[in-house]
């Protein structure tokens, strides 16, 4: 068996948390694992790391390769040059694996998911792998817990095997009505976007329902590099697998899965999960509530604190604070799509970003310059990388800093500083105990996290 994890994302519907650059995978919400770290731990259950192929979009390529570095001693992982949404991503990993020579049964999952029975999610993944042998394309339905206007549906009313059930139709989120209708009839599930199939029966689907994704899978070929190619890519329409596949293909089965299941596709989502006070209120971080009711706080920063409030998502962050009624936490994105419109940055990037080597804090931004307060980690290094626009100064303020500059070594002491120049290869360490505080300030036309070239990099983020 092989598994293909969706590592993508926006990060829209649970902004300000998540961001476009750090998206709902990558967070830790109230636990020590990310989303995407606890999906392949799940995987590994089950499927050998050789087997588990990861594909996420280039912007996201360095965080999603660091978290898989520390479970896995070699984690797969292909990057999309564009996003165009799951179809080609799920077409694009097939065909790798099929170059590879592997037209096995292929196990398809979201990184963003909650499962927290997962015995029982095995149980059904080795159910389901008999019917791809078979030649069925399997989605997974949840059974439904109430009804729920965020997911699509799938309408199964006829029995298939012992533990598969025919799909008749699939169904677009409903409103409130319908979902009441669906949920009282029994025959509809949620759609959790869980696949799996024989990698050479999902061509032949391709072949026949998406031929423009089809004939262009053939200009790839895995077995010279692993590169996927953006003008190849971008011939690819962004359609989802659902629309591509599954509402056309003849061959479909639903095998239903309960198993304490939820996307966290909303704050609603994020506050069902969690434990509650005798209140019903979920508090996360630094709070203070006094009369509250059914309500979510979470602080990632502040002291953040609520009187009289219920049915109440509050959500704070360095640079944003939102607040919205239980009920409306899918308008989200309404907000996160609004910003970025606007190009507001804080739909794209927080302003403390966390690396594998520790982290940096916007202080502040203008015209031509942006200052940061950098924290390299005992032991953390910075990659060798140039910058093509800005040039950059840095003063020492607590710790010991090595920095390589232009292949020389300089050890720097609080209260010193250096100059380092555009296009001149540089890198940060911290060979020592205590931690490395520096402020950075950048000058330059240009000043994007985008403009760094990387040379060598203890992490990984250089590809080979």
């Amino acid at each position: 068996m092989y598994a293909i994890i969706l590592a993508g994302g926006s990060g829209s519907r649970l902004w300000p948390l998540s961001r476009e650059l750090y998206p709902k995978q990558l967070l830790k919400i109230n636990t020590d694992k990310s989303l995407l770290e606890m999906t392949y731990l799940r995987l590994l259950k089950m499927i050998d790391e050789k087997n588990i192929l990861s594909i996420t979009n280039t912007k996201h390529f360095g965080d999603v390769k660091t978290q898989l570095s520390s479970i896995a001693h070699n984690p797969i992982l292909l990057s999309e040059p564009a996003q165009k949404n799951t179809a080609p991503a799920i077409s694009v990993s097939v065909k790798y694996l099929l170059d590879k020579g592997k037209d096995d049964t292929v196990l398809v999952v979201p990184s963003d998911h909650i499962i927290k029975d997962d015995k029982c999610f095995a149980d059904a993944v080795y159910n389901a792998q008999k019917l791809a042998e078979e030649g069925y394309i399997v989605t997974f339905g949840i059974k439904p817990q109430g009804p729920e206007t965020g997911y699509g549906y799938i309408k199964s009313s006829k029995k298939l095997k012992d533990f598969g059930l025919k799909v008749d139709e699939f169904k677009e989120k409903p409103d409130l009505k319908t979902a009441q209708k669906y949920v009282k009839s029994g025959n509809y599930y949620w759609n959790a976007g869980i696949f799996m199939f024989k990698a050479s029966v999902f061509m032949e689907a391709l072949k026949q329902h998406a031929k423009d994704i089809y004939d262009t899978l053939q200009e790839f070929d895995f077995t010279k590099n692993d590169n996927i190619e953006f003008t190849k890519f971008d011939k690819m329409p962004a359609i989802s697998v659902d629309y591509a596949i599954m509402e056309k293909a003849k061959n479909i089965v639903n095998v239903p899965l309960d198993c304490g299941w939820s996307d966290l596709g909303s704050w609603d989502a994020i506050y069902e999960i969690n434990k509650k006070d005798k209140d019903g209120n979920v508090k996360i971080g630094t709070t203070q509530v006094q009369e509250c009711k059914n309500s979510f706080v979470y602080s990632s920063n502040r002291l953040v604190a609520g009187v009289g409030l219920e049915d109440i998502i509050l959500v704070e962050t360095s640079d944003a604070i939102l607040a919205c009624k239980r009920d409306k936490t899918q308008d989200v994105k309404k907000v996160f799509d609004k910003l970025k419109e606007i190009k507001d940055e804080t739909h794209l990037v927080h302003t403390t970003v966390y690396r594998p080597w520790g982290y940096y804090t916007v202080l502040n931004q203008g015209k031509g310059y942006l200052t940061k307060m950098i924290c390299v980690s005992a032991h953390g290094q910075l990659s060798l990388q140039s910058h093509n626009f800005r040039s950059e100064h840095w003063v020492v303020l607590s710790g010991t800093a090595r920095v390589t500059l232009d292949n020389k070594n300089y050890i720097l002491k609080p209260g010193s500083s250096i100059d380092i120049p555009v296009k001149v290869k540089h890198s940060l360490g911290n060979p020592y105990e205590e931690e490395l505080k520096i402020i950075e300030v950048q000058k330059g036309d240009k000043l994007v996290e985008e403009d760094i070239i990387r040379y060598k990099d203890i992490y990984g983020r250089v590809k080979a």
